[in-house]
């Protein structure tokens, strides 16, 4: 065989380990990927305030969007509701250090409300609220 031979065949290799290490990565990045938290009562509890008003779904300043695509994809919330359907309501605790947002299942009467936390600007986790 002559040398470009040699030299094509040690690219194709070169190329082709490159691409199983950047699969493999790639894999061990996703599955590495956290799960949304399932709050404990005692966190649950201490974002509750003596007064929890109502607030606008407008007026809530968190971007609830890329956790609602994590728990649907944990399969915690239904694909099939509407995204114009999902928001309830929204409530706001009186320090104003705490949101909870409860968003609607497929089941009547039962949500999954989830507990923001306005000073880190994110979401603590989620309960199961079954009325």
């Amino acid at each position: 065989m002559a040398m470009h031979h040699y030299l094509r065949l040690s690219f194709i290799v070169l190329f082709v380990i490159t691409s199983c290490f950047c699969i493999y990565f790639i894999i061990k990045k996703r599955s590495n990927r956290k799960a949304p938290k399932l709050l404990s009562e005692e966190k649950y509890n201490s974002s509750m305030t003596d007064g929890m008003k109502e607030i606008s779904s407008n007026d809530s300043f968190f971007n609830i969007w890329p956790y609602v695509s994590e728990l649907k994809a944990a399969k915690i919330l239904s694909k099939k509701i509407k995204e114009s359907d999902l928001v309830h309501k929204v409530y706001r605790n009186s320090t104003e250090d705490f949101e909870h947002i409860l968003l609607a299942t497929e089941k009547e009467n039962h949500f999954v409300k989830v507990v923001v936390d306005r000073n880190k600007k994110k979401a603590m986790g989620y309960l199961f609220l079954d009325l």
